[in-house]
């Protein structure tokens, strides 16, 4: 054990030192695996992004609810085969919660009613145009996952009476109360003026995902005011996570009584979930992990061939030496390691530099896109590490090979 110990420290110092004799021959020669390495961690590191950029969008909505809605998500498309169905009420969630009430083992926790639409918001000379509002309960707040900055979410108490108050999203904040806290202020929506009671911390968006950032909420009977169209109205049931399944038929069949539909009619509304969008998403990820596998395929099978010829040409170099070193008694293990570890140690070389290249172009895109989340992992540099010794292995293995199986007679003979 000892002797292979030593045998690998020296093949270690022999390969640094030959690294050093030959930089520029080393770094050209690891030039293809550093353009893989920054492939596969780039794809990695999008990869992650999109996970992190859905999750921080979804995450003010939370991942634990069935959507009551009009039209199935999965079908936005074709949305004219179901614009004749009958518009899903917000008086549906009072229902909902009543059924809720009087079943102690339901899976389905709370409904919430929504309903949104845009409108245009006024603070003295500051405006904004097209602000998605959403009217619902003051149940809200119990499924939404996102903080506030400060303040409040609205009562019980202000739900029930419609008092103009709102809570709005970051960004609003910061467009109308720039140099102010927005809290205690007021708005003016339409002719009426609304009290801002919170501001929602900030969540971001991702893909064009709604985002809490760009919204207002306030009370349902408030949102009656200025709109009594049901187009846009849906009913947000919180469940159990655990029975997702069982929470999915057991609203099914409530809103089929509730809707009173006969059991040989279809479902005229569609219970929609956050799965659905992320499902859209894949694509973009499949698409990304294939151009990435195969820009890393190309560029890690030239740099391997490279590695490989140049190891060739190295044996070629140092034949009498090999003869020399086996004349004296070192043993064919001895050279394969020698020339394996020098390959290993080229790719490794090329593989940090590929990380710290990769480092710095994730941070460059960081500064140049803010909006698209790039997440660098420690499990992508260890990726990254791992694909650049396997690639050594791969490259150095067969001159290794044949520089251990050289006779050491006709290698002192080698001109």
């Amino acid at each position: 054990m000892r002797r292979l110990v030593y045998e690998v420290s020296e093949s270690v110092r022999i390969a640094a030192a030959q690294i050093y004799a030959n930089k520029l021959r080393s770094v050209l020669t690891a030039l293809g695996v550093i353009i893989g390495i920054v492939a596969v961690t780039l794809m990695g590191t999008a990869i992650n992004g999109i996970d992190a950029g859905v999750d921080r969008s979804f995450a003010g909505f939370g991942d634990d609810l069935l959507y009551v809605s009009k039209i199935p998500w999965r079908a936005r498309a074709e949305w004219w085969k179901f614009r004749n169905r009958p518009p899903v009420r917000t008086e549906y969630a009072r229902l909902i919660n009543e059924w809720i009430a009087a079943t102690p083992n339901s899976a389905l926790i709370v409904a919430v009613p929504t309903v949104l639409r845009p409108f245009n918001l006024i603070r003295g000379e500051y405006r904004l145009n097209n602000i998605i509002t959403f009217g619902t309960s003051a149940d809200y707040a119990r499924i939404t996952r996102s903080d506030l900055k400060s303040g409040r979410f609205f009562s019980e108490f202000e739900a029930q009476n419609g008092t103009n108050v709102a809570v709005i999203g970051y960004d609003v904040a910061n467009a109308l109360f720039p140099a102010e806290s927005a809290v205690g202020q007021s708005i003016r929506v339409r002719d009426q003026n609304f009290q801002v009671v919170g501001v929602a911390a900030r969540q971001g968006s991702f893909l064009g995902i709604f985002s809490w950032d760009s919204m207002m909420v306030i009370p349902l009977r408030a949102f009656r005011r200025f709109s009594r169209s049901t187009d846009d109205s849906e009913v947000r049931v919180q469940v159990d996570a655990k029975r997702i399944v069982d929470a999915r038929e057991e609203l099914r069949g409530l809103v089929r009584r509730v809707r009173q539909l006969p059991p040989e009619k279809e479902d005229d509304f569609a219970l929609n979930e956050q799965a659905i969008i992320r499902e859209r998403i894949d694509p973009i990820k499949n698409g990304i992990a294939l151009a990435g596998l195969f820009i890393t395929g190309l560029a890690l099978f030239v740099g391997a061939i490279g590695i490989m010829n140049i190891t060739y040409v190295s044996v070629k170099e140092r034949t009498k030496e090999i003869g020399t070193r086996k004349a004296l008694g070192a043993r064919r293990r001895t050279i394969l390691l020698q020339f394996l570890i020098e390959a290993v140690a080229i790719c490794f070389v090329g593989g940090v530099g590929g990380l710290l290249l990769a480092a710095g172009l994730t941070q460059v895109v960081a500064t140049l896109a803010p909006s698209f989340p790039l997440v660098f992992s420690a499990g992508l540099v260890l990726t990254g590490l791992g694909v650049s010794v396997l690639t050594g292995i791969f490259s150095g293995f067969a001159p290794a090979w044949s520089a251990s199986k050289l006779d050491p007679v006709e290698a002192l003979r080698y001109e």
